[in-house]
């Protein structure tokens, strides 16, 4: 664990360093769970919603970008149940003061008792090497089948008590599993408390409960009020879906580890509305899908993890999160829920206007079924981040490099005149000048090149050029690869292809 938090410790201090993420207002000692993006942060993060928006919205036929309003009318979260039902179940320890949420608590529990079963799977393949079968053994071991029962035993519990919102059995679940405080290390809980997460503040210049609006929590309900408007204009027949890239608020008391957790933060959403009865097809076929988006960045698939949801939220019948081994451990990167025709009916019983959708295959108007999927750009973020840092020993030395896949990396090329004389950097500037219309490039002539190569290394640029005297005598330059680390003598004319080729969105999307 100990390894994990320093893990997650560089990650920050290289985010810093090499303008990713600031602490946000840090001049003024920065405002807790707030981050800002600099100049590279904000390009990975665009090239991330650019890489969701390609392969959800403009290579699928049946789908439809959005961009709806942060402000709604207050109604539409008394609909939806945030108003009600958006709530955490916090719990205090008496001696440090911190406070944490009940369930996580229990889940992280869960997660010890998961890893020691991964340590006993990990001693019989160390003691049966090639003749170890792991579904036989994690079936008949008795340590397993212990450590399973146990698991089930608390999923149990904690289902029935937070779906039922017994407070009391919550906590006494976390006595009788003897969760300490990772601070003071003691088990002197408090009571359980339910908190709402939504933001509130006041429209206009009258303040009082009439006034009274919420920094929207999701964007899925811009979605929602507007199925009709988008249905009609767009001539969609179901299936289809709305999807949409926007900044949702939630006034978390936990907000920590990083970017993981923020008080504002950015979603990537997608509705996908279905007929009746068809929800659970849909509903396996994009959690297929989305698996397969996430794979074809090429970090390893051990990283991944599908995780159904122990208590369901009020609105669905099926739902799971696609978890990510984080630097704090595996935790939710994407959530896919079946979500019933709750929100449209919501939305149709407290403002009055039917929305319902006709269909002319079968004759027949009904509320449609929604397929949703919502992943956090922010935890995408941490998640490339995090998996791409690595520090590599060298023959002579070591570097640092940031491995991003090629189209998601900020820059995508480094333009390198060898030395600033001898005509080289007007050389360089006019490589640059063709190859910025269809790449971000960057043109870096301070240092040796060793240092320079160094530098776009750390900030994960894929290539570099290099300008010397022979490019003035042949037109050719060298490429050298972050990666491997390989030079390839290329022409110039040939330059705008090979970026192409191993640069563009189409290497993901493919």
């Amino acid at each position: 664990m100990q390894q994990k938090e320093d893990n997650l410790k560089s990650i920050i201090s290289h985010a810093k360093e090499y303008g990713f993420v600031f602490p946000s207002s840090e001049i003024y000692d920065g405002l807790a769970a707030t981050y800002d993006y600099g100049q590279l942060g904000a390009e990975l993060k665009n090239n991330i919603k650019a890489y969701w928006w390609k392969s959800m919205v403009q290579m699928h036929e049946n789908i439809v970008g959005l961009d709806s309003a942060i402000f709604m009318h207050p109604t539409t979260w008394k609909a939806s149940g945030h108003v009600d039902a958006f709530n955490d179940p916090l719990i205090d320890n008496k001696d440090s003061k911190k406070r944490y949420r009940a369930d996580v608590l229990i889940e992280e529990a869960i997660e010890k008792i998961r890893q020691k079963i991964d340590k006993e799977v990990a001693k019989g393949l160390k003691r049966f090497e090639d003749a170890f079968n792991e579904a036989e053994f994690r079936a008949t071991n008795p340590n397993v089948l212990r450590n399973v029962e146990k698991i089930t035993e608390i999923e149990n519990r904690m289902r029935e008590t937070l779906g039922n919102n017994d407070l009391d059995g919550v906590r006494n679940l976390i006595i009788d599993l003897e969760i300490v405080c990772p601070v003071s290390g003691t088990k002197n809980w408090t009571e359980v408390r339910q908190f709402n997460l939504m933001f509130s503040t006041e429209l206009g210049s009258v303040a009082g409960d009439a006034a009274t609006i919420y920094l929207r929590p999701e964007t899925a309900q811009g979605i929602f009020v507007n199925f009709l408007n988008v249905q009609k204009t767009s001539r969609l027949k179901i299936p289809f879906g709305i999807a949409q890239i926007g900044k949702a608020f939630r006034n978390e008391i936990v907000a920590r580890q990083f970017i993981f957790r923020m008080r504002e933060f950015e979603q990537m959403e997608m509705q996908f509305f279905v007929r009746p009865g068809e929800e659970m097809k849909w509903y396996d076929y994009w959690k297929s899908e989305r698996i397969k988006w996430h794979k074809a960045l090429g970090i390893p698939e051990t990283s991944y993890r599908f995780h159904d949801h122990i208590k369901l939220a009020h609105y669905a019948n099926a739902a799971c999160d696609i978890e990510f081994d984080f630097p704090m451990g595996f935790k939710e990167l994407e959530g896919i829920h079946s979500r019933t025709d709750y929100d449209l009916k919501q939305h149709e019983e407290h403002s009055g206007k039917k929305l319902q959708y006709f269909d002319p295959e079968i004759n027949e108007n009904y509320v449609p079924y929604v397929i949703e999927t919502s992943i956090g750009v922010d935890r995408m973020f941490l998640a490339v981040l995090s998996s791409s840092l690595k520090e590599e020993q060298l023959e002579n030395d070591t570097r640092v490099v940031l491995s991003l896949p090629a189209a998601l990396a900020p820059y995508k090329v480094a333009v390198m005149p060898l030395t600033k004389k001898d005509g080289l950097p007007e050389k360089a500037r006019e490589i640059l000048n063709v190859l910025k219309f269809d790449f971000n490039c960057v043109y870096d002539e301070k240092d040796s090149a060793g240092k320079r190569y160094r530098r776009q290394d750390a900030i994960g640029t894929p290539y570099c050029v290099m300008v010397d005297h022979q490019t003035l005598e042949d037109n050719t330059v060298t490429i050298r690869d972050r990666d491997t680390m390989e030079q390839e003598r290329v022409a110039i004319e040939d330059l705008a292809g090979i970026f192409t080729d191993r640069c563009s969105m189409k290497t993901l999307l493919m």
